[in-house]
């Protein structure tokens, strides 16, 4: 469940009292390793996600930033000029040791009981941030640059893809076992502007993986990319994650049987009466069909949600049984549509 860990736990807003800095919950390896763990020991799901942030490793490619309650990620010095991507850094995996030690405790303490992954922000997201200097609604800053830098945002975005391949080795030679990439803002972008300036980026960093770690799974999700589906397929991720605000039965169609889907149901569901979530679990489950589905939710577990709630999500999701809930169903053979 994406956000297993967080905000919504009573045991993580115990530990946020002792430790009100998210930067310093993020980056030192012991509260790393106890927060991850959290929902593990209240639920048992089957995906242990590393407790972190997108933009963890920009200090280590010389972009530092701060953490404002308020505002969220502070970058006082935006990335906007070809002066400042030339003194952009490689990723020094030094600064992110407490993220390779976390990982290694992590594979140990779950010992094959699940399956423990970790994550990265696509080049367009976390350059969203780089640019804007910090959380935007308008994206005007980077949209901009598109026609009026674009060899500044390229050489950025090329940085950057570099930086995070290298971070997502360095994650799966510590342990992970599956990644997902985040294009979180992706979805702000018109279809043929993601095309240009965000697929490309994406996509190297997929063939990098893909040839340094063949073994490792990756999950691609967009908020967003109900417009997008058709020209996410060709990246060459093993799974696509879709939003809540994608019907599930026709994202498979429209993606076909040639990928994975993760998700869906909506995160406000957890809200709502128990019987109420159990129904829509079981739709969703039912309209991804009985193979290469992962459910999850359609996007990160909301804040004030009810642990109650999520005990119930994942008590429900282990009680199914492809063999009766899908009895006498016809597997069709989906096509990717043209």
């Amino acid at each position: 469940m994406m956000r297993q860990a967080g905000r919504y736990m009573a045991s993580y807003q115990a530990l946020s009292k002792r430790h009100p800095s998210f930067r310093e919950r993020s980056e030192t390896t012991d509260l790393i390793v106890e927060i991850t763990l959290q929902p593990w020991h209240a639920f048992a799901p089957d995906g242990v996600i590393l407790f972190s942030d997108i933009l963890t490793p920009l200090p280590a490619i010389g972009v530092p930033f701060d953490i404002s309650e308020s505002k969220g990620p502070v970058i006082q010095s935006p990335v906007r000029t070809e002066e400042q991507v030339r003194e952009l850094v490689p990723i020094d995996l030094d600064k992110l040791q407490f993220v390779g030690e976390s990982l290694k405790i992590l594979r140990s303490e779950i010992d094959g009981e699940a399956a423990l992954l970790g994550f990265v922000g696509a080049p367009w997201t976390i350059a969203t941030y780089v640019v804007e200097g910090g959380m935007t609604n308008t994206y005007t800053n980077i949209k901009r640059m598109c026609h009026t830098a674009p060899n500044v945002l390229r050489g950025l975005l090329s940085h950057l893809a570099e930086a995070i391949s290298d971070y997502i080795i360095y994650q799966v030679n510590s342990g992970a076992q599956c990644i997902q990439i985040f294009d979180s803002w992706g979805g702000q972008l018109p279809p043929h502007v993601w095309e240009q300036w965000s697929k490309p980026y994406i996509r190297q960093i997929v063939a990098k993986i893909k040839t340094e770690c063949p073994h490792i799974p990756l999950v691609l999700y967009i908020n967003g990319n109900g417009g997008l589906l058709e020209r996410m397929k060709d990246i060459g991720v093993d799974v696509i994650g879709l939003d809540w605000t994608v019907d599930m039965a026709d994202g498979r169609r429209r993606v076909g049987d040639g990928i994975s889907v993760q998700g869906n149901v909506d995160p406000a569901y957890l809200f709502s009466p128990l019987p109420v979530l159990t129904h829509e679990i079981h739709r969703v489950v039912k309209a991804a069909g009985p193979k290469g589905h992962i459910l999850n939710l359609g996007h990160g577990v909301l804040q004030k949600t009810p642990e109650e709630a999520v005990a119930h999500f994942f008590d429900v999701t282990r009680s199914l049984r492809y063999d009766t809930l899908f009895q006498g169903h016809l597997t069709e053979e989906l096509q990717p549509v043209a």
